[in-house]
């Protein structure tokens, strides 16, 4: 097991928490990303494609709370104003006019960008011997791989 909060440096905790609000800005541009498909998707693959993208959106807002309170466990300050997220997001904000097969690859890039991000996470914290946001962000990192395993298939 790692060690306590307690006992990892001031500034560690501040790198670790910066990869994380990284990681809560992104999983907040893709949480409105997928809820922005899934109230435009139009076409033949209306019915799966709406329901994966609220199967997304759900598991997303869940996620940004589970990462912005990693955040304050360690003592930091979680980003929660919206433009500070665009700003600091890798996944741009989408006007919803896009086609069905648009929608999925914009939100399958994004669930890579998050699965990197992710990763970062984890390389941060391993480094600074915080295991629990280290598990945090393998167990995020998985989520975001299977959504664009199951996103890349209704490309194929």
């Amino acid at each position: 097991m790692g060690q306590p909060v307690t006992e990892i440096s001031t500034s560690a905790r501040e790198a670790i928490a910066e990869a994380l609000n990284q990681a809560v800005a992104e999983t907040a541009v893709a949480t409105m990303l997928a809820q922005n498909f899934h109230w435009n998707v139009k076409g033949m693959s209306f019915g799966p494609l709406h329901t994966l993208f609220q199967t997304m959106y759900e598991d997303h807002f869940v996620a940004q709370d589970d990462l912005a309170e990693r955040i304050r466990a360690l003592d930091c300050h979680a980003e929660g104003q919206l433009a500070g997220m665009l700003k600091r997001s890798k996944i741009a904000e989408q006007d919803g006019h896009q086609s069905d097969k648009e929608m999925i690859q914009i939100l399958l890039d994004a669930q890579e960008q998050l699965s990197a991000t992710m990763s970062g996470v984890e390389h941060v914290s391993s480094e600074n011997g915080d295991t629990l946001t280290e598990d945090l962000a393998i167990e995020r990192g998985r989520v975001h791989e299977k959504f664009a395993w199951m996103l890349r298939s209704h490309l194929a």
